[in-house]
């Protein structure tokens, strides 16, 4: 299942680098993108595991830009 999420303060493109590469290590992750510019982040999840896989996006995120928030609905 592909979504986007807008986020919320990120600070810098290689930030967004970083967690895009983090992300897409997380098994259950067909595809993520994070656009500094936009303040967007794109994710490719496996539909079966959606919210566990979210769960551990949103805390991978936290680690590398501790004050970045992604809007989930």
């Amino acid at each position: 299942m592909k979504k986007v999420y807008e986020v919320e303060d990120l600070d810098c493109a290689h930030c967004a680098s970083k967690i895009e590469e983090a992300i897409g290590k997380i098994d259950g992750v067909n595809s993520a993108s994070v656009s500094y510019i936009m303040q967007k982040m794109t994710l490719d999840i496996d539909d079966d595991r959606f919210d566990e896989v979210l769960k551990a996006v949103v805390k991978v995120s936290k680690k590398i830009e501790p004050d970045m928030e992604i809007k989930i609905k």
